[in-house]
């Protein structure tokens, strides 16, 4: 990546002996902030930890000398170096002096979108969301040079503090062809963000730091004018967003919704729930953790709906990689504390049941979805025991009926569950007979007579928060085990394989049950020669899937098709 920070001309301002240390420092260029407070020793900050500079302590001297080499600050007590991206903000004291300055760098890095340069080329509106100092900003001034430059689109940026394009009247050359609007007060970010619209027909908006309701209302106003927005706000999370009231507008904002008797029933939930209102201003939206590593979520509405739903939701996470390649990981993630409950948020972190009676209790709120499998695995497995590579017994416990005791849920809610999944569960109505219980965790928590039965005769009892479908399906899977594809002996299958043949069938492994049977989508394996197709040909009818061999002579590889 190539990095242009323009140092020398920040470090100008400092006096000589924080000057002197810093020009000299071995981890000059990955230097975040110098912090100068008065009475105190000045401190520089890496990626990795602060560093004192000097054994000397800031005077009023050495802030005045600094003040007078910069130019006046503005109404949120920040100000620049012309031609720079470098951005200084000062800290005041009741009288209005300064007594403490932060300098921090401002670095234009060329190559930083890399990884979300498809996401650009399809026109979404992109939000960025991440806490201060992850790279936010110097994210959304590579994405403006792309878009600019190579993508060819009128942009215009609104640069409330000249952070995205430098201080000064020409902006900085690392934000390309895009046209810069500076702002006179932070206050009036929003009716400039409605007068770039109107005046200069931009095709992209670039907005840093969203942060108040009149932005996020401006921002939605935009959008709705079919104009691309690339923005960002201060958030670790999507989650974060929609629990904020004041940026909620952002991603579709969020409303209590009662319903009917009928339509409660149907969806399986309270009276009383949470529904997205309006359709997010921003398609796209981006968690910045760390520098190199970021999550995708491609849908933001969808991904909005199953958190308030509780859903499963799928989480890409693209990472830069030492070598300059970048790697896409899917993981999973489910959120319930936004699950009405008698009119209140219910905590996802539920922990389990404080029952020494009991001889089992699980709560199935918060169950990550990534240990649930897809449709596919749902049904029982028709596989001959005689088969070597079959686990003994593993048919007949596939086809064993569980037992289930329903407490406190509604039986032929649990019953049409069971049906539409076509699970191996038959419901009786005698506890002495069951497997296991499944109850709502207050009705349990009351019932002093049925965890001792359940101790006595060693019944798992499992909970769950509300009598809602996903939490029933959630916790029926989990009776199953159906997380887990068990029944293929991976010892077996592996005993005597050479190195190539091991790397064949993990890949085979690893596609069938990350992706074919948890997102029921197709996979194409690598090119493979004959024998070795042949071996992963095998391990893919053990899971009864299907495949096809794809390719010409020489370069053929298999495709692995969901049931």
């Amino acid at each position: 990546m190539l990095i242009a920070d323009d140092l020398d001309k920040l470090l100008d301002i400092l006096p000589e002996f924080i000057q002197d240390p810093l020009d000299k420092h071995s981890r000059k260029k990955s230097l975040i902030e110098i912090v100068m407070d008065l009475g105190r020793r000045p401190e520089a900050r890496f990626p990795d930890g602060p560093e004192y500079l000097s054994t000397i302590n800031i005077s009023w001297n050495d802030l005045d000398l600094c003040i007078k080499k910069i130019p006046q600050f503005s109404g949120d007590n920040r100000s620049g170096i012309e031609s720079t991206l470098h951005r200084i903000s000062s800290i005041k004291n009741r009288k209005g002096n300064i007594i403490g300055l932060t300098f921090r760098v401002g670095r234009a890095i060329f190559g930083t979108i890399s990884a979300i340069r498809d996401i650009l080329y399809t026109g979404k509106s992109i939000l960025l969301l991440g806490k201060p100092g992850v790279g936010k900003t110097t994210a959304i001034r590579e994405i403006t040079r792309v878009l600019a430059d190579e993508m060819e689109k009128r942009v215009v940026i609104i640069d409330t503090s000249n952070e995205i394009a430098g201080d000064g009247d020409i902006p900085h050359p690392a934000i390309g062809r895009a046209r810069r609007m500076q702002v006179a007060k932070p206050e009036l970010q929003h009716q400039v963000m409605i007068e770039a619209v109107e005046n200069h027909m931009p095709e992209v908006i670039i907005i840093d730091e969203i942060g108040t309701e009149l932005e996020a209302i401006a921002a939605r106003t935009i959008a709705e004018r079919g104009v691309q927005l690339v923005g960002t706000a201060h958030g670790n999370y999507l989650h974060s967003i929609i629990k904020n009231p004041t940026l909620s507008d952002l991603i579709g904002g969020i409303q209590y919704v009662t319903l009917g008797d009928d339509e409660a029933k149907r969806r399986g939930s309270q009276k009383s729930i949470l529904e997205r209102k309006a359709i997010p201003a921003f398609q796209v939206a981006i968690e910045i953790h760390e520098r190199n590593s970021w999550i995708i979520h491609e849908q933001v509405d969808h991904i909005v709906d199953n958190i308030l739903q509780g859903s499963t939701i799928s989480l890409q996470r693209r990472k830069f990689n030492f070598d300059g390649s970048i790697s896409i990981e899917c993981e999973n993630s489910n959120f319930t504390e936004f699950i009405s409950y008698s009119n209140s948020f219910i905590s996802s972190k539920s922990s389990v049941l404080p029952y020494n009676n009991a001889s089992s209790i699980q709560d199935y709120t918060s169950i990550n979805s990534c240990e649930l499998s897809s449709k596919s695995d749902l049904h029982s497995f028709n596989i001959l025991s005689k088969n070597p590579l079959i686990r003994k017994n593993a048919v007949s416990k596939s086809y064993k009926l569980t037992k289930l005791y329903a407490y406190g849920i509604n039986i032929q809610q649990v019953e049409s569950v069971i049906q539409d999944l076509q699970l191996s569960i038959s419901l009786t109505r005698d506890l002495l007979k069951a497997n296991c219980i499944l109850g709502l965790r207050s009705s349990i928590k009351h019932n002093h007579r049925i965890r001792q039965i359940a101790k006595s005769r060693h019944i798992v009892i499992y909970t769950i928060h509300s009598n809602s479908s996903n939490n029933i399906i959630r916790a029926l899977k989990q009776i199953l085990d159906i997380k887990k594809v068990s029944y293929i002996n991976w010892q077996q299958i592996c005993l005597h394989k050479n190195f190539n043949e091991l790397n064949a069938l993990n890949e085979t492994r690893d596609a069938i049950e990350k992706i074919v049977l948890f997102y029921t989508d197709s996979v194409e394996l690598l090119p493979r020669s004959y024998n070795l197709r042949k071996l992963q040909a095998h391990l893919i009818s053990l899971y009864q899937l299907r495949y096809t061999t794809f390719g010409k002579m020489g370069y053929q590889r298999l495709i692995i098709y969901p049931n």
